[in-house]
């Protein structure tokens, strides 16, 4: 992604007055846009830094005890302590694939954690035999038994595996149902995400032990089994809206173009056909945007999005917390490229105002998540694991 950061709240202003002077404004069929409101700030929160060790950490969990769990992208996973102090290593992790933006990735915990402790990660696995030299997003898991993972087992592998170290996707997220939804990049290799026959550009979702819900989308008989929705970039956020239960995504967009979205079951978000981006290369503005950027009728219009530059959205959560009150509700991005936390206010089905916080720090946020007493911890790629109180 590009390295230009969209992140105070002043750059954020002049975008808005910009996009309203060129009409940008709320899109079709109930979308957002790149001018939602900004908004008034309600809280200034204290920054403690609880580790600062970490090895190009990606995605972590709050284990009930209230320790983390923290993959790190080379291929390692750690047990690091509530308070950030002690870090233990986790053995059992398969082979990954560490190069680019590959490597061990999202993680998540079994609904059941507490009676079945089982531990699911997503990687970029390396091929072999007639695959070797490509590698692809998979999932595994194992039962976390003091510190190893055992019983370990490949859930689910994305096909095709392909060349190229871009665009893995990654992120893990359970349903109220218990079943296991995927995120999976189109590995940069664009059409492939319109493609049924293919799982890249997709969201997935599968049950707990690898097998196929028999309620997902009928997408036709030649389409791969699993695909929940299609036409995803690269999507690296997801999380749960705590009203309605529906998963949220977060995605790059090519030059511009970060977007939003609800995965909905059988909907097609218009990767590579429509963006509100631009190819690289292409100077930004209105003219270039990729399909000329209106997803509507044909493609579900995106909540909101980011122009003329992107901000690289990385990690999503709905703070549901009581520590801040202010925020409950709101929803959190990450963002490498534009080196802010993006606060959210939404309601079930909109994106209504959004803030940029932190942008003094110059991070990139990798990860964002909620500690058992209500904080937000933050995982930056410079090997931070950050925590936001009041």
């Amino acid at each position: 992604m590009p390295n230009t950061p969209v992140s105070s709240r002043i750059q954020y202003g002049l975008f808005w007055l910009l996009a309203a002077a060129i009409g940008l404004g709320t899109s079709a069929c109930g979308g957002g846009s790149s001018t939602a409101t900004a908004a008034t700030p309600t809280v200034t929160p204290t920054v403690t830094t609880l580790n600062s060790s970490l090895s190009s950490p990606w995605s972590m969990a709050v284990l009930p005890s209230g320790e983390l769990l923290i993959t790190q992208k080379s291929g390692s996973l750690l047990r690091v302590s509530a308070n950030g102090a002690n870090t233990t290593p986790i053995s059992g992790i398969l082979s990954v694939n560490d190069s680019g933006q590959g490597g061990l990735l999202g993680l998540a915990l079994d609904p059941d954690f507490a009676t079945a402790p089982w531990v699911y990660w997503a990687y970029s696995e390396p091929g072999s035999g007639a695959e070797a030299g490509l590698v692809g997003t998979a999932v595994a898991r194992g039962r976390l038994v003091g510190n190893a993972l055992l019983d370990v087992a490949v859930l689910f592998r994305q096909q095709p595996k392909t060349t190229g170290t871009g665009h893995f996707g990654s992120r893990l997220v359970f349903a109220r149902d218990k079943s296991l939804f995927i995120t999976l990049g189109e590995r940069q290799k664009f059409s492939p995400a319109q493609d049924l026959a293919q799982t890249l550009g997709k969201v997935v979702r599968i049950a707990r032990d690898g097998s196929i819900p028999a309620d997902n989308p009928a997408l036709g008989n030649t389409a791969r089994p699993g695909i929940w929705s299609l036409g995803h970039r690269n999507p690296q956020g997801a999380a749960l809206h705590p009203d309605t239960g529906e998963l949220w995504v977060s995605e790059h967009g090519p030059q511009g173009g970060d977007e939003i979205n609800i995965a909905r079951a059988g909907a097609n978000y218009g990767w590579p056909v429509k963006s509100y981006g631009c190819n690289y290369g292409d100077p930004v503005g209105d003219a270039c945007r990729i399909g000329g950027g209106v997803h509507a009728p044909t493609y579900v219009e995106p909540l909101t999005y980011w122009v003329p530059t992107s901000v690289a959205p990385a990690g999503l959560l709905f703070y549901t917390g009581n520590l801040i009150p202010q925020w409950k509700g709101n929803l959190f991005s990450g963002s490498l490229a534009g080196q802010a936390l993006w606060r959210m206010t939404v309601s079930p089905n909109a994106v209504l105002t959004r803030e940029a916080l932190l942008t003094d720090r110059k991070e990139r946020f990798r990860d964002v998540a909620q500690a058992q007493d209500g904080s937000i911890l933050l995982l930056t790629d410079s090997g931070k694991l950050l925590r936001l109180a009041p």
